[in-house]
């Protein structure tokens, strides 16, 4: 009697976890790159979910600006760094699913934010980048001067090494970036086709 209600719980529990899954992936599709389904070893703290959080939706910005200022003037440094900063937005996404959070880019429409302080800066870079084509290098130089400065203090806020490793990479990624708009700005490349 004991064995058959092991064996029972035993595919109830098969079950549910095979409904689980599916519906995890079911939930991830059209949503970028696969992360795999791993429990984090750890829990988030208040600082790093708030972190990961607006780090989604500033990565977000930078690349809406990137997208209209590439519209705007067509210069191939706005296009490359946009798509940069598409993947930038993808990892703090997978950070999101791991650990369970709410997403707060509920709609990627370009110029669409959950936080009205971003809609508001959004609005002011895209005017500022408007301008002309040099205004609009210095406004990838603002984004990426702010990017760094809040991946920075996001990194004195976390011990994860996970969450670690993606600010990481987006702190480099912003180097890269404040390096090339810096370039352009000096007249070290053509801006209609540099990088």
């Amino acid at each position: 009697m004991k064995v058959r209600m092991l064996l029972s719980a035993g595919v109830v529990l098969a079950g549910l976890v095979g409904i689980t899954a599916a519906n995890m992936n079911r939930g991830r599709q059209n949503q970028g790159p696969a992360c795999p389904v791993i429990a984090p070893s750890i829990e988030l703290t208040e600082a790093e979910t708030l972190n990961i959080l607006h780090m989604r939706e500033e990565e977000k910005l930078a690349r809406d600006v990137y997208l209209v200022m590439y519209e705007l003037w067509g210069a191939n440094v706005f296009a490359n760094i946009s798509q940069s900063e598409q993947r930038h937005m993808d990892a703090v996404k997978n950070l999101i699913l791991r650990y369970g959070l709410i997403d707060p880019v509920v709609d990627d429409t370009v110029g669409e934010f959950t936080n009205p302080d971003f809609k508001t800066l959004y609005d002011e870079l895209v005017a500022a980048g408007s301008v002309s084509l040099d205004e609009a290098l210095k406004v990838g130089v603002r984004i990426e001067e702010l990017d760094i400065t809040d991946l920075e203090q996001a990194l004195t806020e976390t011990s994860a090494p996970d969450v670690q490793k993606v600010f990481e990479n987006l702190l480099n990624g912003s180097y890269n970036h404040l390096d090339a708009f810096t370039r352009c700005l000096e007249g070290g490349c053509m801006c209609l086709s540099c990088m």
